[in-house]
């Protein structure tokens, strides 16, 4: 079963006084989901806007990405497959 979709991601950031939003919009065709993420400059760092930028969009995308997960999950468990292990995994590295 061979086949390509294409998605769209529009990722759209602002900053003001050093608070820096994001919001990640994904349309799949047949949903459609948003990711937030937000990023404050301690008042004690210099304000360095593009920092701002990387952590709220880093952190929308993650949010994006938990909702993936657990709209996959979902998905699975509505065609009769049993829950997914809820033990912690590792983020990166070895797999145990």
């Amino acid at each position: 079963m061979s086949h390509t979709v294409e998605w769209r991601v529009h990722l759209y950031l602002s900053e003001d006084e050093g608070r820096t939003t994001a919001r990640v919009e994904l349309d799949t065709g047949s949903a459609a989901l948003t990711g937030r993420g937000l990023a404050r400059c301690n008042p004690d760092d210099e304000d360095v806007p593009v920092i701002g930028d990387e952590l709220a969009a880093a952190r929308a995308l993650s949010d994006l990405g938990q909702q993936l997960v657990h709209a996959a999950e979902r998905d699975l468990e509505s065609v009769g497959t049993p829950p997914a292990s809820r033990r912690p995994r590792p983020g990166y590295g070895w797999i145990a």
